[in-house]
């Protein structure tokens, strides 16, 4: 496809993808992590997740690829000004640069990531480029932007007056703390993640994504779990899949998404896994991580679903193969009292 075209296309997807969602989540309300029946196809993080499996699910569909779905998928919150945890209008580091941080993987090994890009909207594209034009997988920084220039992307202009007035309100205190469940806030400066997608189709086959922003107002340089293989994403053959979402420097301290499909390799479901990483990062970290959230997503090659959070208020959408989609509540540890 003309990179030249992706924004543009992108933008127009989202919308298309975001009205169908918003339908979807007005008919049914978020629903409590009951078990879910039937076979998912295509699982996301948050509740705007729904539009990007929407987009996904659509791309599917036209060529059965999950590589090409979840890459369309994500332009959904990647092109969305109103999301400020991804992409465009993504909230600035505190010397008030908008850095990119994508990964794009399959169940073949393939595998491309990149972090700290600035100036293009949409760092899954450049990961897939990645992966699928160079003997690498992981760019950053300078040369994750030169190459970029280099395979046609158009550059934009991240930074929205939007998100540069929360920008320089910060400024004014200059304090930052996570806080959990903040991709649900949306359009304040709470409002900081990631989208973490992983797909599993009806042959067994799967792949994941997750592309974001980074924590709002971090420090320069700062990147966190989503773009690195085996803590933000990983995917097995044969297994599964899994993605994090949260306070990513905890994540990546126990490489939490191969942890939880190695529990799944050993036999574990997807709940079963999620919830033994969440419960090794409590174990580790103690009070250390008393405010903070985490939240893990899987799905295995049987296309089952599981989820699990630190603190109540993890959402994701299942988007099963007929296209239906659910927003769910995920379990959580200290909301349900489960400590061991």
């Amino acid at each position: 496809m003309d990179t030249s075209r992706r924004g543009a296309l992108a933008l127009g997807i989202g919308a298309a993808a975001a009205a169908g969602a918003t339908a979807t989540i007005a008919q049914a309300q978020t629903k409590p992590s009951t078990p879910i029946k039937g076979r998912a196809l295509i699982v996301s993080t948050w509740d705007f997740g729904a539009a990007a499996n929407a987009a996904a699910y659509a791309q599917w569909k036209k060529t059965g690829n999950l590589v090409d779905a979840l890459e369309v998928g994500a332009w959904v919150p990647e092109a969305d000004p109103e999301n400020h945890s991804v992409g465009y209008s993504g909230y600035p580091d505190r010397d008030g640069h908008v850095t990119l941080d994508a990964i794009i993987m399959d169940d073949r090994g393939n595998v491309g990531a990149v972090a700290a890009l600035e100036d293009f909207m949409h760092p899954i594209s450049v990961a897939r480029r990645v992966m699928e034009k160079t003997p690498h997988t992981f760019l950053v920084g300078e040369g994750a932007h030169q190459f970029a220039l280099e395979q046609g992307f158009e550059k934009t202009k991240l930074l929205t007056p939007e998100a540069e007035k929360a920008w320089r309100e910060w400024l004014k205190t200059a304090k930052y703390k996570p806080v959990a469940n903040s991709e649900n806030i949306r359009g304040s400066a709470l409002d900081h993640d990631t989208i973490g997608m992983v797909a599993c189709g009806p042959d067994g086959r799967l792949a994941g994504a997750c592309t974001t922003s980074g924590m709002a107002f971090k420090l320069r340089g700062r990147v966190g779990d989503s773009p690195q293989a085996g803590s933000g994403l990983f995917v097995e053959a044969g297994v599964g899949a899994a993605t994090a979402t949260g306070v990513g420097e905890e994540v990546t301290r126990i490489v939490g998404s191969a942890r939880v499909v190695s529990s799944m390799r050993g036999g574990m479901s997807p709940q079963a896994a999620c919830r033994e990483a969440v419960l090794h990062i409590a174990k580790l970290r103690g009070d250390a991580i008393r405010d903070a959230q985490v939240g893990f997503l899987a799905i295995n090659s049987r296309g089952e679903v599981g989820a699990f959070a630190l603190q109540p208020g993890f959402t994701f959408a299942v988007t099963d193969l007929q296209g239906s989609t659910q927003v769910r509540a995920a379990e959580s540890l200290k909301g349900h009292g489960n400590t061991k």
